[in-house]
């Protein structure tokens, strides 16, 4: 079916302003229809029953009743809750208070005590139950199937149905796509200002995150605005009420989880300390929060209100008075007593007062209809549909009747409508609002199917913004790049930029790897200094380092896991003592070392953290241990990856989703300084064998991940004599078999003639033109024999191994330039030549190792 044409307001007045009384389903449209009256009319017009029967304001009679009862009875909130819920539903479905006790489930003697309590209370649905309309009164009804079973029960004998509805379908303008929820409240800013904001409407999910940018995109342009936020939405209510959650949140509370309040409190703390325990954290800021958590466990709500204006030095009456409403005002601010407020702060709203000018924000899920001249539709998606109530009162047909007849009346409200959506959200279609699926005939999964437009987004011109100073300083050039950085700014430009910007917190991994490489550092200068003695010392110091970042129920395994590390460390050291490297960049990154403070030790060593900055390759990078002069050794605390995995992720066109040059970066580098040399770099990770410590069987070779640098082509080392007899010794069986009956001359002749191919992938390689004709070759030379076949698949894995584990010149050649690319490109983007993308050389990045991820808007390039 389509979407079915609303009669406008005017044609609705013509049709009931004869009657005396018009009812009508909702507040707005009787405002609208009460606006056209055209003479004197005596008593009301157009009015819901609701209001006709309370002869007052609407109130939330829900919260009302839940007031009067915990005040009255022993019940406890979350049970009075429940009940009153249920009593007024089933009310407004069934007609009578008492209805919902025919119904053996909800019959509890809690329900039985709610319904005693309303039924003595000046309520609207009392007034309206006991309301009925005089016989002799002209009544219309508008919308008759829109009203409940309550609000019919006013109705008299006689009266006259409206039906809001022609028999025509509706024409609905297209939906408006656009690529971000910013780009969507971007097109209602463009439309309004302050002069103009009375005509204009916004429906849009109140629980969407369209609720919270269009508020505060409104109150930067300085657009009036009502019907949006509420008493909990007050950012100093808000800060109280995580003051008194924080209080009880226990001593593991982290700098982090608190910020937005210490900001509310005037107490900034750098964002380095995010992930410490705020207990543990030593700064004058928090001392007064601190306090407050101590003593709160005696204290009254009142005088927990009366600190918290004393130090931000405002006023939060309103809330002071609520806690009176509530009687929790004199009652001491324990756990409990938290919860069951914060409990009362979700389930009802608590009344505010409001200035009603200015731009009217609309509820999707409240309201039919909106008086406005332009009326903006955001999102309209799927939480715009209703959930209808899960009780056996409720017809189900009848309330999804009920609901999409409002949601039809809904999109039609104004002289002009525009409805602004999104096609996708984190690259994931976006489902389109549930009824449309009735309303259209045709099949569709997401916006773009149905009649649409798209539409970039428009960058408005500000009056204002930041102020700018013009400076006459050229950019400073870049002129080498770390392998932190480099993996950074291949995966995503923009968390390049980004990472030169904003800070980011300590993080407990980055404290831990720093004391065990300060400790490998000091070992190798100090080994007389440690012994195994000291190594329990050592671990219980690391851990007094670690410990604010830690949950008290870590510390136990944490230094049991110190011990581990450092031991290994030790054994690994002793094991394999490193030779006077011949490193020859001069040590200029040596900082700190922790234990070297510690045991008062000097560190001299021209072996270890060692600093180098290449110019020339536009490389530079801190070295933990030079082991030999031809072998580099890095420190990881991190899970082991092996030299297929190191490889894999060094790869250049295209890069891999999870960019990592370090080995390829430093290889490079050493090679300049012992060229024509097979080179190695090790990564050491030192708690690879944690479990295995359990069952006695650690092996420091388990530990170990290796990739060596052979400074020839990768064609020319599978040529040297030394490969072939790999093929005949040491690959597998059938490999050695077929590999052992020819002669290398005739191994060398066949790579002569036929070019090994690019490819690093196997079933490219097995499918590859090389791969048939070495086969036809060692059939020819050995017989077709089935062995033969498979020891040729066996040479190319072989291979392939080889190629796929190690680094060869034309790698670290085809490296040194991708590093010049980078380096012109980040140099051009620099000096504003162009934006630096969201886009890294692989298209999208992998946002897990994204760590700017707040700043970046996913799935773009801008």
């Amino acid at each position: 079916m389509p979407i079915t044409r609303a009669k406008s307001i005017d044609s609705l007045y013509e049709e009931c302003k004869d009657f005396d009384l018009v009812l009508v389903p909702d507040a707005p449209m009787a405002s609208a229809l009460n606006r056209r009256l055209d003479q004197p009319h005596f008593g009301p017009f157009a009015i819901t029953p609701r209001r006709l029967a309370a002869r007052r304001r609407e109130q939330a009679e829900d919260r009302l009743a839940f007031l009067e009862i915990i005040e009255t009875t022993d019940l406890n909130w979350k049970e009075t809750s429940y009940a009153v819920g249920n009593i007024l539903q089933c009310w407004e479905y069934q007609g009578t208070s008492e209805a919902v006790l025919d119904y053996e489930q909800f019959a509890t003697t809690a329900t039985h005590t709610a319904v005693d309590c309303i039924a003595d209370m000046d309520t609207t649905s009392t007034r309206l139950t006991e309301y009925s309309i005089d016989a002799d009164t002209s009544v219309a009804v508008v919308g008759f199937k829109q009203l409940t079973e309550l609000e019919r029960s006013i109705l008299p004998p006689d009266y006259e149905t409206v039906d809001p509805f022609t028999e025509e379908s509706f024409d609905h303008p297209p939906f408006r796509i656009l690529d971000s929820p910013a780009a969507v409240v971007d097109v209602v800013l463009d439309t309004v200002t302050p002069e103009n904001a009375g005509d204009v409407a916004v429906v849009l999910d109140a629980a969407s995150q369209y609720s919270s940018l269009i508020e505060s995109a409104l109150e930067a342009a300085d657009i009036p605005y009502y019907g949006g936020p509420g008493f909990t939405d007050d950012a100093r209510h808000r800060a109280f009420l995580q003051l008194l959650r924080s209080a009880h949140a226990g001593r593991d509370t982290r700098v982090g989880d608190v910020r937005p309040l210490l900001t509310q409190l005037g107490m900034p703390i750098d964002i380095e300390h995010d992930e410490k325990r705020l207990y543990d954290l030593d700064h004058s800021e928090v001392d007064w929060l601190l306090e407050f958590r101590d003593e709160i466990r005696t204290s009254t709500f009142e005088e927990a209100i009366d600190a918290y204006e004393a130090v931000t030095d405002t006023t939060i009456d309103a809330f002071r008075d609520e806690l009176a409403t509530l009687g929790l005002l004199d009652d001491v601010v324990t756990e409990p007593a938290v919860d069951r407020l914060e409990f009362y702060l979700q389930s009802y709203e608590v009344p505010v007062d409001r200035e009603n000018e200015g731009i009217l924000l609309a509820d999707a899920k409240s309201a039919a209809h909106v008086d406005r001249a332009v009326v903006f539709y955001l999102g309209l998606d799927e939480g715009w549909t209703h959930s209808s109530p899960r009780r056996p009162w409720v017809d189900r047909d009848q309330e999804f009747e009920r609901n999409i007849r409002q949601f039809q009346l809904l999109l039609q409200n104004g002289v002009d409508q525009y409805y602004l959506v999104q096609d996708t959200n984190g690259g994931s279609p976006v489902t389109p609002c549930l009824y449309f699926e009735e309303l259209f005939d045709e099949d569709f999964d997401r916006f773009s199917d149905l009649d649409s437009l798209q539409h970039s987004r428009a960058f408005r011109p500000t009056q204002d913004g930041f102020e700018r100073e013009a400076l006459d300083v050229s950019p400073e050039e870049v002129t080498a790049l770390s392998q932190s950085s480099l993996n950074t700014y291949v995966n995503s430009p923009r968390d390049y930029f980004f990472s030169r910007l904003v800070d980011n917190p300590d993080k407990e991994h980055f404290r831990e790897g720093n004391l065990f490489h300060d400790f490998a550092e000091f070992y190798v200068s100090h080994p007389d200094v440690i012994t195994t003695d000291t190594l329990d010392e050592v671990a219980t110091v690391m851990l007094d380092e670690v410990d604010p970042f830690l949950r008290g129920v870590d510390r136990e395994v944490r230094l049991t896991k110190y011990r581990i590390g450092l031991q290994t460390i030790v054994e690994f050291l002793d094991a394999n003592s490193p030779q006077s490297g011949g490193f020859r960049t001069p040590d200029s990154g040596r900082g700190k070392n922790f234990f070297a403070e510690y045991y008062d030790q000097p560190i001299d060593s021209s072996i270890t953290e060692r600093w180098f900055e290449n110019t020339d390759l536009g490389l530079k990078g801190k070295i933990d241990l030079v082991h030999s002069s031809t072998r580099l050794l890095d420190y990881k605390s991190g899970a082991k990856k092996s030299a297929y995995s190191v490889v894999k992720h060094s790869a250049l066109d295209p890069p891999s989703d999870k960019p990592n040059f370090q080995a390829l970066l430093y290889l490079a580098h050493q090679r300049t300084e012992h060229p024509g040399e097979e080179l190695q770099f090790t990564f050491f990770h030192f708690l690879e064998t944690l479990d295995d410590v359990v069952t006695g069987d650690r092996s420091l070779e388990n530990c170990l991940t290796t990739v060596t640098y052979y400074p020839v082509t990768y064609e020319g080392y599978i040529a040297r004599e030394d490969t072939f007899t790999e093929l005949q010794e040491e690959a597998a069986n059938d490999c050695n078999k077929t590999f052992s009956q020819v002669e290398y001359e005739e191994y060398l002749a066949f790579l002569d003639v036929h070019e090994f191919p690019e490819t690093r992938d196997k079933g490219e390689l097995m499918e590859s033109a090389f791969a048939r004709l070495l086969t036809e070759q060692m059939k020819q030379s050995v017989g077709d024999y089935k062995y033969v076949k498979k020891g040729c698949k066996q040479a190319l894995r072989h291979l392939l191994r080889i190629r796929n584990q190690n680094y060869f010149a034309g790698d670290v050649d085809a490296f040194e330039q991708f590093v010049q690319d980078r380096l012109s490109e980040l140099n051009a983007r620099r000096t504003g030549d162009e934006r630096f993308p969201v886009q890294g050389l692989g298209g999208d990045p992998n946002y897990r190792y994204v760590d700017n991820r707040d700043c970046i808007l996913e799935g773009g390039s801008r």
